[in-house]
């Protein structure tokens, strides 16, 4: 402001080519003096013009023949297009469909009449594992039976940390009693600590009921829930369901739950013993759940070092390195806040 007052007095520049010169408004530039000398009084932009109707708009009179006319017994429950129609069918104009919304709006009468399901906020969750038993992750899939609308359920349950299947049940329906079972027949066998055990999983009728709720209040056991209708908040699970699915020994149909049952006690111990997953390396789940991982990595270090040392030719710039042994896990790792950039030079472009 100092520069454009000493600018508009010492030059014959107009004030409105300082002003767009310098990107300040020019009504701007007249507030300022108006506060810098009240006595000069306000400019004529600042002051109130009285609100005159557009010459356009309809007569009050024409505006309460709308409104009547919605509020009539036989628009009452009709939007403006039905509204606007009928009456043209008839030979009547009274206003244009936006008209007649206006005039609706201008009374506070237009909203969503329909009742719509309003779904609540849900905390994203976060999840980290350190090590094995902490985390852990379950989920139920439908398997094929012997004809259409036959279905075996399949329950998984699943250590994040090293995708370990740490127990599996196949049932011909879902049910929270089933799942009960499961979880605690897993934690038996793993021997772990409940109280600083998080099972994750959806929001199925199974996880969210009263038996395993119980379960998981009278063991301690943290409950963790994926988000409604967010297909990526459990992705373990359905990763180790899609190796499943997707393994060429796979039937189309199983033709009783004993079959099935025999292809789970087949593919499980084949899924934590010999499946070098993607996800940990490319060790096996068994090796990193029991802490044999590391010693596998040494020796693979030795080797690539042997490798290298025969032929440095073939490799390019240092000696290749085995991927490092999995330290943690995240379900939805948080963002990393981002930092605030100054813009001010953004000023002097």
């Amino acid at each position: 402001m100092t520069q454009i007052e000493r600018l508009d007095s010492e030059s014959s520049i107009s004030l409105a080519w300082l002003s767009a010169a310098l990107g300040v408004d020019r009504s701007a530039i007249y507030r300022h003096r108006w506060k810098q000398n009240p006595e000069i009084g306000p400019p004529d932009r600042i002051l109130r013009r009285p609100k005159q109707r557009p010459f356009r708009s309809l007569s009050d009179e024409e505006e309460s023949q709308i409104l009547s006319a919605c509020h009539s017994a036989r628009f009452v429950d009709k939007a403006p297009q039905e509204i606007y129609a009928t009456l043209l069918d008839e030979g009547v104009y009274l206003g244009s469909v936006r008209t007649m919304y206006r005039i609706l709006a201008k009374h506070e009468e237009v909203r969503e009449r329909r009742a719509i399901v309003r779904h609540g906020n849900y905390t994203k969750p976060e999840l980290l594992a350190t090590g094995p038993n902490q985390v852990w992750s379950w989920d139920i899939t439908k398997l094929l039976g012997p004809r259409k609308w036959v279905y075996y359920y399949l329950y998984v349950l699943l250590d994040i940390f090293s995708r370990y299947v740490v127990g599996w049940m196949l049932a011909e329906r879902e049910s929270g009693e089933f799942a009960r079972h499961l979880i605690a027949e897993s934690c038996e066998k793993q021997k772990v600590k409940p109280e600083g055990l998080i099972i994750h999983s959806d929001r199925g009728s199974p996880m969210i009921s009263k038996p395993v709720a119980q379960l998981m209040g009278d063991l301690g056991i943290t409950k963790s829930l994926n988000r409604p209708h967010v297909s990526n908040d459990n992705p373990f699970s359905e990763a180790q369901f899609k190796t499943l699915k997707y393994c060429p020994a796979f039937p189309d149909r199983f033709g009783s739950p004993q079959d099935g049952r025999a292809f789970c006690r087949t593919f499980f111990p084949w899924y934590n013993t010999e499946h070098r997953h993607g996800g940990i390396g490319y060790y096996t789940p068994e090796s990193v759940h029991y802490g044999k991982a590391q010693a596998f990595f040494e020796t693979r270090v030795q080797a690539l070092n042997e490798a290298y040392a025969k032929h440095p030719e073939r490799f390019v710039g240092k000696p290749p390195r085995p991927a490092q042994v999995p330290t943690e896990v995240w379900i939805n790792p948080p963002k990393p806040e981002s930092e605030d950039v100054a813009d001010d030079y953004l000023l002097f472009v």
